[in-house]
């Protein structure tokens, strides 16, 4: 309901800067013809209008073309704003929805797999390791009833790193950069493990990934599953 009311009075807003621009340059453009209609047809002018300059042919060009680049600004802005404030509200960068917990889970055990939602950017691994006992780092809130969303996003130079059905890593295709199923660095050029975002499971049982903050992922060593790959690469070895 707040991204909806959100979202009105972001479109509201524009057009109503729109209908301003577009009153002000017919009002304009009306005053201009009446002032040549009075000329024309040798009307008085009211003594309020006797000191005032007249507006010229190319005055009037001019200042026409000012107000229609105001006019398309305002419309191309506000066609902007419609099409891009959803996605501010409800893509990657706020909380996303992922689905219910239970469907999650399920997912992950048929196709022995992470469960990946491409529009949040995001995996969502089961975890059961502990965190901050190998090495000093204990990242707060990015696990919960056993599942942890992971930044698709390969921290080396950024590419998407897809998860390895035979080895049971992610591999990354780009520089080889490896890491265990709960993102954890193994191998590859890579400085840390994966990225994380915080997550948080509703009582109603939705998933809720908040991917505005992302949070750091494990530096070198780090080893929470003790579980080696599975099979051979995806991805050879650099």
């Amino acid at each position: 309901m707040t991204s909806l009311v959100a979202l009105s009075s972001g479109v509201i807003a524009a057009i109503v800067a729109v209908v301003v621009i577009d009153i002000f340059a017919v009002i304009f453009g009306l005053s201009f013809v009446r002032a040549r209609r009075a000329q024309r047809a040798g009307e008085a002018v009211p003594e309020s209008e006797r000191t005032s300059k007249p507006v010229t042919r190319r005055d009037f060009f001019r200042r026409s073309l000012i107000v229609s680049f105001l006019v398309f600004g305002a419309e191309f802005g506000a066609a902007t704003i419609a099409f891009l404030w959803p996605n501010l509200k409800g893509g990657f960068g706020s909380v996303i929805n992922a689905g219910k917990v239970e469907d999650i889970k399920s997912l992950i055990v048929d196709t022995e797999q992470p469960y990946y939602y491409g529009a949040g950017r995001f995996y969502i691994v089961p975890y059961d390791g502990k965190p901050g006992e190998d090495v000093d780092y204990a990242a707060e809130g990015v696990e919960t009833q056993g599942l942890m969303p992971l930044y698709q996003r390969c921290v080396h130079l950024g590419c998407r790193v897809p998860f390895c059905q035979q080895s049971q890593w992610f591999e990354c295709p780009c520089h080889g950069s490896k890491y265990n199923s709960a993102g954890e660095y193994k191998l590859g050029p890579a400085p840390r493990g994966m990225d994380r975002f915080k997550i948080d499971i509703t009582d109603s049982g939705d998933v809720m990934v908040d991917t505005s903050t992302i949070v750091l992922g494990p530096p070198r060593g780090t080893d929470t599953i003790d579980k080696p790959q599975a099979g051979p690469f995806c991805v050879a070895p650099g």
